[in-house]
């Protein structure tokens, strides 16, 4: 469990945030008590149109880990990619070149290159196992086309490698960064807030048995930890509050669900705070979307993993090649943008922490737009080929309401 926290530590310092945390230890304990039911210490939501809905049809067993009675589930809706046109167009992908999806998913994207562009050779990566099943499907449709990939970022090197790819062999490459709408939808997977589930989030699955869940952070993390993985993944300015809200519930029973979870941390707020935030649809948001956030991305490490597909596609890509890349939230974008710029990400960011912490950072990223068009937009290694961040038209953010935070960003390697 040292591994966790050591994770935890070194992604906030990728960040530049010299956090003080060294002394906090972690003592996580994957058995729960089976006295431990979901109803019990929960706030009921005040959901306006069934945001949140709890299937009263399953119960979770928290010693066993597993449900008695499978979780009711509402049809799912179909996979749609984001900014696809816009993609395809800056991909500019020629018959027979080889492309690299390094982040599969659902196959939206790749089904579509697959679609329009003869002869190409794609590589389909992932490291969701269920999205490797899909892959595995799509190759079966496409025999010698489609090379499905299991891996995380991290591993990609040597899982290329193994396939005859080596530097500089891969034409162009599609890095969508974050939660796939597939993992969103599935209860059971515990992204979801929505979604009643057991809190898990772990885009690898059961791969990795001994992989802490998000249970296990919000149950053993002491509480100043705690409140720094909700300020630097979520940048969530009510951190402290969130935190002591969840140590003081868990003080009475363990956290084992995602709606569990979610209605302590609208414990912690007054009614009218439940649903006070907006999303770019100014639909209302959840107060705790952005504790779900910063849970996840800490249970997947999902900066450090960026860093290192990020540091993958440079690799693989030839000298004219282009990368493609969708981000989905500030963080993200934040980190690609300055990998783009060949700037050091282990340095400190150019940017106030203070003005960070108190949820600046719109203003802070249009400052940080202007000086990129003043500096120019070449680095040793790449060449940016847009005029501005790319965003979702407001007919695609209505037809496909997911797609509202996506930013994306082309690069061609030098």
């Amino acid at each position: 469990m040292d591994k966790l926290f050591f994770s935890f530590n070194m992604a906030l310092s990728s960040r530049g945030l010299l956090m003080s945390l060294c002394q906090a230890r972690l003592h996580m304990q994957r058995k729960v008590s089976p006295k431990c039911t979901p109803g019990c210490c929960w706030r009921k939501l005040q959901q306006p149109q069934h945001v949140c809905s709890i299937s009263t049809s399953s119960r979770f067993d928290c010693h066993s880990g597993k449900t008695e009675q499978s979780i009711t589930q509402t049809k799912r809706e179909a996979h749609t990619p984001v900014l696809l046109k816009e993609v395809l167009q800056y991909l500019d992908i020629k018959p027979g070149q080889v492309i690299l999806d390094l982040t599969f998913g659902g196959g939206g994207h790749s089904k579509a290159i697959l679609r329009l562009v003869p002869g190409v050779t794609l590589v389909a990566a992932d490291r969701d196992p269920e999205a490797f099943r899909l892959a595995q499907q799509l190759a079966e449709e496409h025999p010698g086309q489609v090379k499905p990939v299991l891996g995380r970022f991290s591993e990609l090197k040597e899982l290329l490698e193994g396939l005859g790819l080596g530097n500089g062999s891969v034409d162009a490459a599609l890095l969508d960064a974050g939660c796939s709408s597939m993992q969103m939808d599935t209860a059971e997977r515990g992204f979801s807030l929505s979604k009643d589930g057991p809190l898990d989030m772990r885009m690898d699955g059961d791969r990795y048995p001994g992989m802490p869940r998000a249970a296990d952070a919000v149950n053993a993390l002491d509480q100043r930890a705690l409140a720094s993985i909700l300020a630097a993944y979520g940048e969530e300015r009510h951190a402290g509050k969130i935190a002591a809200a969840i140590a003081r519930a868990r003080s009475v029973q363990p956290i084992a669900r995602t709606q569990q979870l979610a209605s302590i941390v609208a414990g912690a707020f007054p009614d009218s705070a439940l649903y006070s935030r907006r999303d770019r649809l100014q639909r209302p948001s959840h107060i705790a979307t952005k504790t779900f956030q910063a849970l996840r991305v800490f249970v997947n490490d999902e900066l450090n993993e960026l860093v290192a597909g990020l540091e993958a596609a440079q690799a693989v890509l030839r000298p004219g090649g282009r990368l493609c890349i969708l981000t989905f939230h500030s963080l993200e974008d934040r980190i690609t943008k300055r990998f783009l710029r060949g700037e050091d990400l282990a340095a400190p960011p150019r940017r106030n922490v203070r003005q960070w912490a108190r949820n600046q950072l719109r203003e802070a990223e249009e400052e940080e737009e202007e000086e990129e068009a003043e500096r120019g937009r070449e680095s040793s290694h790449w060449v940016s080929i847009q005029k501005k961040v790319v965003v979702p038209s407001e007919e695609e953010v209505q037809d496909n309401p997911r797609a509202r935070s996506a930013k994306l960003r082309v690069a061609i390697r030098h």
